[in-house]
């Protein structure tokens, strides 16, 4: 079946603002009831000092940048995936226990992830 291209909305500054919104308070949800993200968030902010410490370059704080927002991104995402299966599957079901813990899973791939690029970056400079 085809699209018609007369049913798209019109774009509008309000509704780009109101979608911020949402997003910001998703954010905000995710940092007020996620006890992962704040060990998330105090291992990078442990990790920016250091950077700013020893003067890294402009790639490794890229590279820095992309594995902690890789390891804050997967988070949320499993975050979100959480609060979904509990609305939908509050009763115990094997399925919805291993969504939770692949979801679970992705995010400590993320974390180890970001730990190696972190030696890598680091290694070298307080070796």
């Amino acid at each position: 079946m085809e699209e018609r291209l007369d049913t798209k909305e019109e774009f509008s500054i309000i509704k780009r603002a109101k979608s911020f919104t949402h997003a910001g308070r998703g954010i905000w949800v995710f940092i007020k009831t996620t006890h992962n993200a704040w060990i998330h968030l105090v291992i990078l902010a442990a990790a920016i000092v250091l950077a700013w410490y020893l003067q890294i370059t402009v790639v490794e704080w890229m590279m820095l940048v992309l594995a902690g927002g890789f390891v804050l991104v997967t988070e949320a995402i499993n975050t979100a995936i959480e609060i979904d299966i509990d609305l939908t599957s509050p009763e115990q079901h094997p399925y919805a226990r291993d969504t939770k813990d692949v979801a679970a899973g992705a995010v400590l791939i993320a974390a180890v992830t970001a730990a190696i690029i972190g030696l890598f970056i680091f290694g070298h400079y307080l070796i």
